[in-house]
Order: C-alpha cells, then structure tokens, then sequence
C-alpha cells in the first residue's frame, strides 16, 4: 500500500524552520563546496560553445540529481532518516534569512548615512557595480534583490522539493548556482554559460509565478496591498527582461507601492530596464518593509510545500 510521504513533508517543514533561526550554515556550506567543483569542471570543460556549456551543466547537475536519488532511495524505508536527511538538505539549499540579514545590514548603513559600508555590502545582494551608486540607487538595487531572491533563495527550493524531494531539492540548487556562475552575460560566458542560463529560466518559470502570488495574498502582512501587487504583476510583470524576475519585482514594487526599474551598471554593461509599479522611488526605509514582506512569503511556500507534500503518496 502506498503511503502519505510525511517524513519529506516534515523534513520540509523542520529545514525550513532551521533556515528562519539559523540563516545559512557558516562553515562547509555545501553549495560553496558544489561552487568550487563546478569551477574546477569549467576549468577542464571550457570552450566558447554551447555544446561544451551543455556538458558542463549536464555533467554537474546530472550528477547532483542522481546523488539525490540515490539518497532518496535509500531512505525509502526508514522514515527518521529521510526526514533527517530532507530537513537537513532544506536548510542547505534555502538562503531567505541570510537574504533578509544582508538586506538588513543594507538598511543600518544606508539609516547612518554611511554610503561606504552600503557599497560594501551589495555585492552580497545583487552583482551591479556599487561604486557609482548613491544612497537612492543602493536602496533600489536592495528592494529589487529581495523581491527577486524570495523566489531564486526560497520559494523555487520549496517548490520543487515538495514536487521531487531530495532530489529537486539538490537539482535546483545546482540548476541556480549555476546560472549564478556561468549564465551571465558576457564575452566568456555568451555561449558556454547559454544551457545553464536556459535551464534557470525553465526551473523558476512556475516559483516567480506562485512567489508574485504569494505577494498579493501576503502584502497585507506587511502593510502592503493585495490591489496593488496584483495589477502591478499584470501591467508590468512582462515588461522586465527576464521571464521570471519582473514578474517577483513588479508584485512588490505594486505591493509596497514603490516603482522599480531604471538603469543597472554591471562592470562595462549598462542596462535600461522598463519601470515597475507606478509609486514612488525606494528610500532606505522601505528595505524592511520588503523583508518582511519577503519574507512572509517563503513562510507561506514552506507551508505550501509541506502541506502538499504530506498529500502525496510514495
């Protein structure tokens, strides 16, 4: 007889919390350790091809895949293993908290007027080149990390840990780090870093999608407002050049009513993105009102996720 799979829901369930109390292990975090073979993978695999960064993302994340179905196998029949081992690979593959205190660190040195430190801390937040921003264009920049991240750092894991266990937890952890590390644009990574890119958007299609969601049901929670978030996601949510961010920025630029958007400097590259939401500019004061927005919503997916994952049967 098949059984409700309660021991990957509570395992969810338990690693989400640990992420709410702990943040992100501090040593030996193992997608640091995955960062550092992937990048020892490209030092072999490299050439300015898409077949070669196909391989490079085929190679790493097939075999992060097959390690968590092997894991989840071999808990198959013993229950305080599996949720031993999901509560645990949860909390690794989640990164809300250590979002919100990053963001919050942004908040304390832009309230002390201290532009310096706040330069210091963006490149934790987003990879935009700090050094030409003022205090405005760093609270911008911090608004629009935390509305995209809820999704890449904590809606998407749950999702599709609630849809493939331990091993869509781990698969899209390695789908994202990769895309973090090769799926950006530039001269290196136009066509090697092009199937790491791809597969990003294919995995967060569906999480940005129920994380603008999650923002209109939760803006209230944040003093936010449901109307706003979701006719800024309709107007605007297609505009953004991703298929998957502008949809998490513009519910909660509508949200908290800001507007993101504008001009990005990334290194040589400049970026005029369409405008998101119809409010006014971000000010430092509205970086806690994103987090906590933020920060509801992943709550909401964590419950979500262990709540329909106990409804499967294995």
């Amino acid at each position: 007889m098949r059984r409700p799979d309660t021991p990957t829901a509570l395992g969810l369930a338990l690693g989400a919390l640990a992420d709410l109390a702990l943040a992100d292990p501090r040593r030996g975090h193992p997608v640091a350790g995955f960062g550092r073979l992937a990048a020892a993978v490209e030092r072999r695999l490299w050439r300015n091809s898409r077949a070669a960064g196909a391989a490079h993302w085929l190679a790493l994340t097939g075999g992060v895949v097959v390690l968590g179905v092997a894991a989840d196998h071999g808990t198959r029949r013993r229950p305080v293993l599996r949720v031993v081992g999901t509560a645990a690979a949860t909390w690794t593959v989640l990164g809300g908290t250590s979002l919100a205190r990053t963001a919050d660190r942004m908040h304390r040195a832009l309230a002390a007027d201290d532009v310096p430190a706040a330069r210091a801390t963006l490149p934790g937040l987003a990879g935009r080149d700090p050094r030409a921003l003022d205090g405005a264009g760093l609270a911008r920049a911090t608004v629009e990390s935390v509305a995209e991240n809820t999704s890449d750092a904590a809606v998407a894991p749950l999702l599709w840990g609630a849809l493939a266990g331990l091993p869509g937890l781990l698969g899209y952890r390695a789908v994202n780090t990769l895309d973090a590390m090769v799926g950006h644009r530039s001269e290196r990574y136009e066509r090697f870093g092009w199937a790491s890119a791809r597969a990003d958007d294919v995995a967060n299609w569906v999480p940005a999608r129920l994380t603008a969601a999650l923002t209109v049901l939760c803006a209230p929670l944040a003093g936010g407002s449901a109307g706003g978030a979701w006719r800024a996601w309709w107007r605007d949510g297609a505009a953004h050049p991703s298929p998957n961010a502008g949809r998490c920025e513009a519910s909660l630029a509508g949200a908290l009513g800001l507007q993101l958007g504008g001009r990005n400097v990334y290194g040589s590259r400049v970026e005029d993105r369409p405008l998101l939401g119809s409010g006014r500019a971000p000010a430092a004061g509205d970086i806690p009102r994103a987090v906590r927005l933020s920060r509801a919503v992943w709550t909401a997916a964590a419950i979500l996720a262990a709540g329909a994952r106990s409804g499967r049967r294995r």
